[in-house]
């Protein structure tokens, strides 16, 4: 009877083991949903390698593979302009541009025209015309322009002043070919801030119906255009000989520096077809010291025509 009773005990605690075993097994995943925990498996081992590999500082670069391109003018602000004013000015500036607070050295940067002497004057003017720092320098004649830099350095014994930054160059005859200002602000000590150059890479004037080497006829050239002031100080327009001698001219009064059309003419007295130079130029009325190239100009703009009998 002990017997039986031991071998029944056994029996029931065998039966109640594999009945924990069976509840304690995983259930197993349908055949069809084997690819898709395969799937999720794989991307959370991806999103784990991207997250402990280390991010590139912001200072890192990568390397082209490629050809590398050849460096270009650093871009410009895209400018607003004046109706009728397209043309790229000779001398254009790329920075600073106007009322910029600068402390020394000036970077600048300019897209250049020069002239048939082909050398470039770089003046950095004091608020009353004295010279604070001259570059002159050699840059080939090319029509589409050429990128240059410049560093400029200066003193001052204020803590600031105006000042203006004054690029000229001059024809083949020695006379002014293009003159352009930049009016910026200097000071002693600080940190510099360039403001963008709004319309200032245009030429200020534009003449209708007339072109660089037009021929004139009848003893007049009559022009009409529009021009753009640098201040409100009166505005010339000359005919010059190749020797410099002007031979015709007229004075030009605007209302403010707002852009305005004009109407005049020039008359001439010629012998036989002769090449002279067409220019308008404006002086700056704060300059007190007069430099005896470029005079007080603040502005100058030429062009070549041919006048005939």
């Amino acid at each position: 009877m002990k017997k039986r009773l031991f071998i029944l005990a056994s029996a029931l605690t065998l039966i109640s083991a594999c009945s924990q075993a069976l509840e304690s097994a995983p259930t197993a995943l349908p055949a069809d949903h084997l690819p898709t925990a395969f799937a999720l498996t794989g991307q959370a081992v991806f999103a784990t390698a991207s997250a402990q590999s280390p991010a590139p500082l912001p200072t890192e670069t990568s390397t082209p593979t490629n050809t590398p391109v050849p460096p270009t003018a650093p871009p410009s602000p895209t400018p607003t302009f004046a109706a009728g004013f397209t043309d790229f000015a000779e001398i254009h500036f790329l920075s600073p541009g106007p009322m910029s607070s600068l402390v020394s050295p000036i970077s600048l940067q300019t897209i250049l025209i020069a002239g048939e002497s082909e050398i470039v004057r770089v003046d950095l003017l004091g608020e009353d015309g004295r010279i604070l720092q001259r570059i002159v320098e050699r840059v080939q004649r090319n029509l589409a322009g050429n990128y240059r830099s410049f560093d400029i350095d200066f003193e001052i014994r204020a803590v600031s002043e105006k000042g203006y930054i004054r690029i000229s160059s001059k024809d083949d005859h020695g006379r002014i070919q293009a003159l352009n200002t930049m009016p910026v602000l200097l000071y002693s000590i600080g940190t510099s801030q360039i403001n963008p150059l709004g319309n200032m890479i245009y030429e200020r004037v534009t003449y209708l119906g007339l072109k660089d080497g037009d021929e004139v006829f009848g003893g007049t050239l009559n022009l009409k255009g529009r021009y753009w002031p640098f201040n409100d100080q009166p505005v010339f327009i000359e005919l010059i000989m190749p020797d410099g001698e002007v031979i015709s001219s007229r004075v030009l009064n605007f209302k403010g520096i707002d852009t305005e059309t004009f109407e005049t003419t020039l008359p001439y007295k010629v012998s036989e077809p002769t090449l002279v130079r067409l220019a308008l130029h404006q002086d700056n009325v704060d300059l007190k010291v007069e430099d005896p190239d470029v005079k007080k100009y603040i502005y100058y703009y030429t062009m070549e025509v041919i006048l005939n009998p």
